[in-house]
């Protein structure tokens, strides 16, 4: 075992000894020695129950002959630290809670890791850790929070009853009472935000690739059988130790396809192109951008799911979860291995039912193609991403006048003092992976935008990302970036330019000559963020078309 390398020999006498200092018995030195990276804070809703949850890990680790360690990583929540300084930090800190499990456990040599986890970055920063370390690893997600309750039955969630209230609130749809009853109900309690947001998407992808246990990527928050699922992820830890079952065994290609399907079957949120492009690489394998889109033309979405739809995570928990979804998806699912033991199609083969009026069939689908698009054209040369499950029959072609802006925050205040009109197309640049730096999420002018009614005349295009709760016309991950010189960076107010989804186009109207000439005017901005390890990390960071990793090269 690795461990052997702290507690076997006479040279590593005071190794043993620091660890003894850690109440370690004797007795337990030589069995699997399993760290349990947990990203418990008060701070987020998705995290708060995870003591809980630690607790049922450690009793299946010793169950199963191991001995547990625990360790902490850091987390962000997105909705917290959305439209402030705060969300710069967000989509970095992928990259060091990769860099902190890695090196825990390699200064430690632990034998095995159970990863506790739940939100948007925390997850896939996770699963590239466990890619990069390729020790044997199990991931829990600590589950989605329950809807919130309201009058005659109705549901609240999140981002519909906060972010886009809001814009509802300003235009006058709603008044104080119900603003606050918005307030009060959206967030019932503990777990990942209910709808299929970021962290609820990369939960059930985690499921998908099988590095977590079934319905894991569903059961709620509050449930016992979350508990249950804890308890076992850490008894089923020892056994992959013991079997050295790692998972680039797990993480495969043909996984991959199979986390895509998923998250195109359910019209899941684009940050996931980011994600699973990032894991990709850690694992060793090929995931280029146009991978998404060429199964998005053969995966029809099967779900309605919030927040462009009507259910809730635990609609789907209830209709059959994942293995539901790959059931119903049928031979476009690759037969894998998971962490369970049973392949994937072994675990949907065992699925009794589904819940059709949740979980369509393809025969029968919410739309014909996936819910994420990739775009091409003269202002997005190496891609754009767009969830195309969330725009309208209406928007999915469009011609609209630019109206630029250099950052997030002063667009959002034109957007809420009234000054973007029907036709326009708001352009927000030099928000990308460099230029934010950090690649913010923008989630308040794209929910300001429905909220304000014009989710029909308006489009949104940005070399910055969004929310998995954004919906309507709205276009991410512009590559190249403004920051580094990128078409993007060459709009002028009043340019026209063309959406075409079906085509996969995006376009700007102007001649080749006219940008030649912007271009030789065109002058690199300076750094918005000049110190600390921001800084650093503008320097180091790639595309978004390649993941926005960081590398050494």
């Amino acid at each position: 075992m690795r461990s052997d390398m702290i507690t076997q020999g006479l040279e590593r006498t005071p190794h043993r000894a620091l660890l003894k200092g850690t109440g370690l018995p004797q007795s337990e030195m030589g069995k699997p020695f399993i760290g349990i990276a947990t990203s418990f804070t008060d701070l987020i809703p998705g995290h708060v129950g995870m003591r809980d949850l630690e607790r049922f890990i450690e009793k299946g680790v010793h169950t199963g002959g191991g001995y547990s360690f625990f360790f902490g990583i850091p987390g962000v929540c997105d909705g917290i630290s959305m439209g402030h300084k705060g969300m710069h930090y967000s989509l970095p800190t992928r990259e060091l809670i990769a860099d902190m499990v890695e090196s825990v456990a390699e200064a430690h040599r632990l034998d095995g890791l159970v990863l506790l986890t739940n939100c948007d970055k925390i997850t896939p920063g996770m699963l590239m850790a466990a890619a990069r370390l390729d020790i044997p690893c199990i991931v829990v997600t600590a589950g989605p929070m329950m809807s919130g309750r309201g009058d005659a039955g109705r549901k609240y969630s999140f981002v519909t009853d906060t972010f886009e209230a809001m814009a509802r609130y300003k235009a006058g749809v709603i008044d104080d009472q119900e603003l606050a009853r918005c307030e009060e109900n959206a967030c019932p309690g503990m777990g990942s935000c209910q709808g299929l947001f970021t962290a609820n998407t990369m939960a059930i992808l985690t499921e998908t690739m099988g590095m977590s246990l079934p319905r894991c990527g569903t059961a709620l928050a509050v449930s016992a059988l979350k508990r249950r699922i804890a308890f076992a992820s850490g008894e089923r830890i020892v056994d992959l130790v013991r079997q050295n079952i790692t998972p680039r065994s797990i993480m495969t290609r043909e996984a991959f396809e199979n986390a895509i399907r998923v998250d195109l079957a359910l019209g899941g949120s684009s940050n996931t192109v980011l994600h699973l492009l990032a894991i990709a690489h850690e694992a060793g394998v090929e995931l280029p951008l146009e991978t998404f889109d060429i199964l998005s033309k053969t995966t029809p979405q099967i779900a309605s799911m919030n927040p462009a739809g009507e259910h809730f995570m635990e609609d789907l928990d209830a209709a059959g979860g994942v293995a539901g979804v790959m059931k119903q998806l049928g031979d476009r699912i690759h037969d894998c291995p998971t962490l369970m033991g049973l392949s994937t199609k072994e675990i949907a083969a065992s699925l009794k039912g589904v819940d059709d009026s949740v979980i369509r069939s393809v025969d029968a689908p919410v739309k014909k193609e996936g819910g994420i698009a990739v775009l091409f054209g003269n202002i997005a040369p190496e891609g754009a991403v767009v969830k195309q499950s969330g725009v309208g029959e209406k928007m999915m072609q469009f011609t609209g006048t630019a109206r630029c802006f250099d950052s997030e925050d002063i667009a959002m205040a034109a957007i809420m003092n009234g000054q973007i009109k029907s036709g326009d197309v708001v352009v927000i640049r030099y928000e990308g992976p460099k230029g934010g730096p950090g690649m913010r999420e923008m989630l308040a002018p794209t929910a300001a935008i429905m909220g304000l009614g014009l989710g029909d005349s308006v489009a949104l295009i940005t070399d910055g990302r969004f929310s998995g709760g954004t919906r309507g016309p709205c276009i991410g991950h512009i590559s190249p970036e403004a920051a580094v010189g990128g078409p993007i960076a060459l709009v002028e107010d009043g340019d026209k330019i063309e959406l075409d989804i079906p085509s996969r186009s995006l376009k700007l109207l102007v001649s080749d000559e006219e940008l030649a000439s912007r271009r030789a005017r065109w002058v690199a901005p300076e750094p918005k963020i000049k110190k600390g390890w921001l800084a650093r990390y503008a320097k180091v960071v790639t595309s978004a078309h390649t993941g926005a990793i960081t590398t050494a090269e």
